[in-house]
């Protein structure tokens, strides 16, 4: 025979699942910290700051994209796992910068 389930397995799957609600304050917040770093990134444009230009940057462009991650995409309230899985997923993007840049760097450019 066939067991019937009680409605706390409702209930329960619920606490499992269960949302994380974020105020509209917050994704203010988050906007002006993204505008402000867009009007970082152009000013930095006209400044000349030889090589560093480029590092600075990627440095905004970091920030800013962790900030979408951790809000927009809700990974801040998420589980460890979710978190892990962002991680992991940073980590083979640097892994794979990192080995197209020790290429470029080894390349003897301009002596062929």
């Amino acid at each position: 025979m066939a067991e019937t389930h009680s409605g706390n397995s409702a209930s329960t799957e619920h606490e499992a699942h269960e949302q994380h609600i974020v105020s509209p304050m917050v994704y203010a917040m988050i906007l002006l910290v993204l505008l402000v770093g867009t009007a970082l990134t152009v000013g930095a444009s006209y400044i000349d700051m030889g090589p560093w230009n480029p590092v600075v940057a990627i440095g905004i462009a970091c920030t800013k994209a962790t900030f979408v991650v951790l809000y927009f995409m809700h990974i801040k309230y998420s589980s460890k796992l979710m978190k892990l899985t962002v991680g992991a997923g940073v980590f083979t993007f640097l892994i794979l910068v990192g080995m197209s840049m020790s290429d470029y760097i080894s390349r003897a450019w301009g002596l062929w």
